[in-house]
């Protein structure tokens, strides 16, 4: 039955039977009418006034809400979540990846940024990858690890801003290694998938298939070898994993597997903490970290979509997606050519996020043709996302990944975990901005965001799903601001992607690349695209994984919002 006639007949229904069973046609009607805000919103936004958690996984968010009521703060929270997260999505998460955070400290009314990405093996060289022929580094095996800077991370996090013992916040994570969890629908298709594509390494049987294959939906779930990792952080620290038992078995397991990895690039690890860029919309100040990381792309597609008048062209109109996704080209040239490690390059962040720029690049855009391609500008000079708050206005938006779901299929002996694949995303072009060079931190994709309003922390956001992630934080601010959706529609509302962009290994865009769109946008629209010279692209799944938390500045009240498209779940007290 067509939605429109279902629609017909509840409402038919209930005045033929009367007062009495409306209670039933309505109920049953709000799958197709909601009886609040736009009907693409799948719930209501969370709505709490002593804390807030927002994750990609229900256990996760207990977790933190868990760490919350027992006196913890928000970074306390996001630690203990992302623990937890790295056991129940390993599928995209886990210590042996990196992690960025960007920190609302209540105390000194200032935004904190961290920077937890490692770099790439100090013997390894370019020469290595020329002897083998190789035009990219492949996406699985020895060749693309890096060293992981997500426990790093944890402690750099603790450290400034922690309250409870580290080892109070890693128990819930060890409880659930050992005594296992059911498997969600969405991980266990996800299971299914890197069985195919990384189940042959060593490891990946004995961590991820212990009763002969991987967990299939509702099935319980144990990762022991995890469970000891964790509980070897909570009492040697940090130095446990990047110089003690933990590095050395990394070293060795890599040596076997004729990587380059050693105990001495753990060892010499370190975090930065970065301070946070910015961009202007329409009064809102949208905050990014700077690159090796992509941020900056969303602000640059900001200051090009504040020259339209976003309102006015209209959510869903083919005006519209046709300036976001020519306003994206721009940007992710720049990405593609700029967007590296700032300690081997001299970056020219403060021309590509300046407004002035912006208005020239603007001047590029035909409002009625889509561009085969962009020049970058000239030189002047899987992942899961997570948010937390606290009852004294601290908040947290950290984003952690392996990269490639379940990272490079290198699984250190009975460690429990996966170790990234993030030099993949090195070109290996000699004058490329992201060439690839020993100790040298590679382009990345995980981007946490940040708005402030006036001063004061107004949303805490992210959105998981590689070079997906600037185009939908864009969007979100776009649907919040322009368009005037609340927390949770803003990140239901049915999304643009764009693809085929030029890459920073060193790939270029060829024909305009591609534009995918959700259900939801109408087929004039369409069609409209198509002809002003869009080519339209069907996909599924490439949209990210949205979690938000949104503090009311007069009030203090946190309002939680997470993705329908994944398992997230917004819960608070």
């Amino acid at each position: 039955m067509a939605v429109s006639r279902v629609r017909e007949w509840f409402y038919s229904a209930s005045r033929v039977l009367g007062a009495g069973c409306l209670f039933f046609t309505m109920a049953n009607a709000q799958a197709y009418d909601r009886i609040t805000g736009h009907h693409f919103a799948s719930r209501s936004e969370v709505i709490a006034q002593n804390g807030m958690a927002a994750t990609s996984q229900p256990l996760a968010t207990q977790v933190a809400l868990d760490i919350l009521k027992k006196g913890g703060n928000a970074i306390d929270a996001a630690i203990a979540a992302n623990a937890m997260l790295g056991l129940v999505e390993p599928t995209g998460c886990g210590i042996g990846g990196d992690l960025y955070a960007i920190v609302w400290d209540a105390k000194d009314k200032k935004l904190h940024g961290l920077n937890a990405s490692g770099r790439s093996p100090k013997s390894l060289t370019m020469e290595h990858f020329k002897k083998l022929e190789l035009e990219k580094i492949p996406s699985y095996g020895a060749l693309p690890v890096s060293v992981p800077g997500a426990v790093d991370g944890w402690y750099m996090l603790h450290d400034k801003f922690g309250k409870l013992p580290m080892a109070e916040l890693l128990s819930p994570a060890i409880e659930y290694a050992r005594n296992g969890f059911p498997v969600s629908e969405l991980i266990a298709y996800y299971f299914e998938l890197n069985k195919k594509r990384i189940g042959h390494y060593p490891g990946f049987a004995e961590t991820f298939m212990p009763t002969g294959d991987v967990p299939k939906k509702g099935e319980i779930f144990r990762n022991p070898n995890l469970a000891s990792t964790y509980e070897k952080l909570a009492t040697g620290g940090r130095d446990a994993f990047y110089k003690g038992d933990i590095a050395r078995v990394i070293s060795a397991f890599m040596k076997e597997q004729g990587g380059f990895l050693e105990y001495k690039d753990l060892a010499n690890h370190t975090s930065e903490w970065v301070e946070p860029l910015s961009t202007s919309y329409r009064g809102y100040d949208v905050w990014e970290l700077p690159p090796n990381g992509q941020g900056i792309a969303a602000l640059q597609i900001l200051n090009t979509m504040e020259l339209f008048d976003v309102e006015g062209l209209g959510y869903g109109s083919s005006e519209y997606v046709h300036a976001f996704v020519e306003s994206k080209k721009l940007a992710f040239e720049d990405r593609a050519r700029f967007y590296s490690d700032p300690a081997f390059n001299n970056l020219p962040i403060n021309m590509l996020i300046s407004k002035e720029y912006a208005k020239e690049r603007f001047a590029l855009i035909d409002a009625e043709k889509a561009a085969k391609r962009y020049d970058a500008g000239p030189y002047e000079g899987d992942t899961i996302y997570l948010t937390t708050a606290d009852k004294d206005g601290n908040m947290v938006s950290l984003i952690q990944s392996n990269y490639r779901g379940m990272g490079s299929g290198m699984i250190p002996t009975e460690l429990g975990f996966v170790l990234q694949n993030r030099g993949e995303l090195f070109a290996l072009q000699d004058d490329h901005f992201n060439a690839y060079a020993p100790e040298k931190r590679p382009f990345h994709t995980i981007i946490p965001a940040f708005i402030t309003h006036r001063g004061k922390p107004w949303v805490s956001f992210g959105v998981m799903g590689g070079g997906a992630q600037p185009q939908m934080h864009a969007q979100v601010v776009m649907n919040l601001i322009d368009f005037g959706m609340n927390l949770q529609e803003a990140g239901d509302a049915p999304r643009i992607l764009h693809s085929g962009s030029s890459q920073p290994t060193g790939e270029m865009m060829e024909d305009g690349g591609y534009v995918s769109l959700e259900n939801g946008f109408g087929n004039g629209a369409r069609r409209s695209l198509v002809q002003k010279g869009h080519t339209l692209r069907e996909v599924s799944g490439w949209f990210g994984g949205y979690q938000a938390i949104m503090r009311d500045p007069k009030t203090g009240v946190y309002y939680g919002a997470s993705e329908s498209r994944k398992d997230g779940h917004a819960a608070g007290y």
